[in-house]
This record gives structure tokens, sequence and C-alpha cells, in this order.
């Protein structure tokens, strides 16, 4: 059956819902609504995992291979405190720019016969559409003005952080923590393109006011970042775009995610803490969700309860390791004077709900110990069939 689609907000989730329901049915009218000139964005790079792209390749091949053909990967993890660095290999991840993504995405979209539309601002719902899909972000208009209808709650993390770039590429996933006479201060950086990465810099309070962080303006800042973090960025500046400015990070739920024929996806839904690096994972995993469900279910009401059952459902066990994650941030001291590899170690577990409760030393060793056990069984499940068949063979042969 043929649809008219509004999607409002023409981020990765929107556009790439826009890609998946016209692939379901080329007759679909869908037009994207985006507020920002084409080729604006407000961001540096975004980071996935390979699990994601085995994903899209499977939904929609063309884009998943333009995705990675542009994105720089990376298997390592660095963590440098003060000037000691710990490197530890790890799961397969990618960088890509934003900008990047959205051009691609909107060139795929606009090959299938979506209709884009920049510079094009829609605060409440437009008549005569049969579905109409938020993705206009955290600060959703068409979201805002129905608060009390989605349930929407919001709370603010204690910590500050900023989103910054650098022409420093980084070859791993790094972390890097530096020691102030005012606490710690620290920064994610990951590549995303050959000469760009991103760096988020994080900090408690103390710490922002006592480096006078709240009072600089924006290059006197940048300047003083630099040279907190100059061993991780060799001499490379960070860049601001213009408008960047500290926060402390929101995370927002809802209620319920729909309303009539009016839809919430992606961060306009939910928000996740950026220190598990899955915003655009969710957002992209909320097209490819919402999709499914008007694929399966012929009526509106059926199909968009299903996604938001299966989405909320899907999101608790994400949105309970970014609580979790946020927190190892803003407890640092409890873990930053361990031995760097061990302090590592338990940044990889900061998603665990039994690390805040548990002495730090001890739940290394018993993590390291389970790790151990899990070893042996591992082993004993791969020897188990070869033992059984060189008996077996040994007990032919003297029979024979």
């Amino acid at each position: 059956m043929r649809v008219k689609v509004v999607v409002v907000g023409g981020g990765p989730g929107g556009l790439y819902l826009a890609i998946l329901l016209k692939r379901q049915n080329p007759s679909h009218d869908i037009t994207v609504h985006e507020r920002n000139p084409e080729g604006s964005t407000y961001g540096w790079g975004v980071t996935y995992w390979r699990g994601l792209l085995d994903r899209l390749q499977t939904y929609d091949p063309e884009s998943a291979q333009a995705i990675e053909a542009h994105s720089l990967r990376w298997s390592d993890g660095i963590a440098v405190v003060r000037d000691v660095a710990t490197r530890h290999r790890g799961d397969q991840g990618f960088g890509i720019g934003r900008h990047r993504l959205l051009e691609l995405l909107a060139g795929r979209a606009r090959a299938l016969g979506v209709r884009l539309e920049f510079e094009s601002e829609l605060t409440e719902p437009p008549a005569g559409a049969d579905l109409v899909v938020a993705a206009d972000g955290v600060h959703s208009a068409l979201r805002t003005r129905r608060a009390d209808e989605f349930g929407t709650r919001t709370t603010s993390g204690r910590n500050h952080y900023i989103w910054l770039g650098t022409t420093k590429v980084f070859d791993a996933f790094t972390f890097a923590f530096t020691e102030t006479d005012h606490g710690w201060i620290w920064a994610y950086g990951y590549g995303y393109s050959d000469d760009h990465s991103t760096c988020v810099v994080e900090c408690p309070p103390e710490t922002f006011t006592g480096l006078g962080l709240d009072r600089a303006d924006p290059a006197e800042g940048l300047v003083l970042l630099q040279k907190l973090f100059a061993g991780v960025l060799d001499g490379h500046p960070l860049v601001a775009r213009s408008g960047a400015s500290w926060q402390n990070f929101r995370t927002l739920t809802n209620r319920t995610w729909h309303r009539g024929n009016l839809v919430l996806l992606g961060d306009a839904a939910h928000t996740t803490h950026y220190s598990i690096g899955a915003g655009t994972t969710l957002a992209l995993e909320d097209a490819v969700c919402l999709a499914g469900a008007l694929r399966e279910h012929a009526a509106l009401p059926e199909a968009l309860a299903a996604y938001e059952r299966r989405r909320q459902a899907e999101l608790l066990s994400v949105q309970s390791a970014a609580r979790y994650s946020a927190q190892w941030y803003e407890n640092l001291p409890r873990y930053i004077h361990l031995p760097p590899h061990r302090m590592f170690a338990l940044l990889g577990q900061r998603h665990s709900p039994l690390l805040p409760y548990v002495p730090p030393q001890l739940y290394y060793g018993l993590d390291k110990a389970a790790g151990r056990l899990e070893a042996l069984r591992r082993l004993k499940r791969w020897l188990g069939p070869r033992a059984a068949r060189a008996l077996h063979a040994r007990s032919t042969a003297r029979r024979g």
C-alpha cells in the first residue's frame, strides 16, 4: 500500500529510514525535512563496530559498502595515564566523518526517489501525511511540544564535556588521562578520516572551574587543552566548530514513543552517554526496526506499538551500560591510581553493575580468574571432540 511519510530531521536515522522504506515499496511518497543547509553538520566523526556494518549490509548493501569504503578502522585501544601508555587488542572499530556519512546516505536516498528538503523546519506535524517521524534530535520540536503526552524525562550528568576535532589521526581508540592541580581531565580520541580525529574532552566540575574553563573564551580554552594533552596530540591542534561549548550530558527517555501518526526515532526518543559510542548506531537500528514493523503490520497503530515495544526492550541493556559507563568516569579517582594495565582492564569493564560495589583490585582479580576459567572451558570444548576421535582411532587400531 502506498503511504505518504514525512521525516523531520535529516540525520543518519531519518535518512536511513527513508532509504529502507523506499526499498520496501518504491511507490511510497517520502520527504525528509532538514532545518540546516545541505552539507552542514554539528559533529566531527562518529564511531561504530563491525556488528552494525553487517546489519546494514543485510538491509541495504549499497549504502553499507559506501560507508565501509569511506571509514577508517582500528582494532586497538590505548590508555595513556600521565605519560604511561597501555595498549590492548580489541574488536574492530570504525570511524567515519559525520559530514561524509550524511552525504552518502543523502545521495542514496535521492537515488531511490526520496525528496530532501533542506533549510526546512517543521515544528508541527504536516497535514495529509500518513506517518510523521520525529528524527530531529534531542531538542526535537515535535516531541517538546507534546512532552507530557510522550512522558519525556531528562537527567543531567555531573561532568562537563566538549566535542572537538584534531588533525592528529589516532591509530587506535585513545583514552588520555591528565592530572592537574585541580583534579583529573581526560579525552577520548578516534580517527575518522585520513586527516582528522574526533576528540571529546571531559572533566568533573571541580576541575572545570579550577582550571578556569568556565571563564575562558573559546580560543583560550583550546590553548589550555592543547597543553594538557600535548603528549597524545604530538603537536597537532585541537579544533572547535562554531558554537561548540562545554555541556553536561543529558540523558533523555520517553514513556511512549508514538502518539497518533507521530513517532520518535533516534535522539528524539532516547539518548545514551557518549562514552559508549552508540548514538548513531542506535538511531540506525531504530530505523531498521521501524521499517520492519511497518512491513510486518498493515495497520499503523499496531506497527508503531510493535516498534516501540521491541526497541524499548532492546535498549534496556544499552541504557544500563551507558549509565554505568558515565558513573565510572564520574568516580574516576576510585580507579585511576591502579597500575595502568589494571586501570585499563577496569575501563573495559565500566559497564558492569557490580564494579561500583566491589573493591577495584578484588574485581580485577576475580575478572582475571573468571577469564581463565572461561578459557579452560573453551579449551575443553575444543579438545573434547578431538580427544574422542583420537581414542576411537586408537581403539580401532588395537582391534585391527
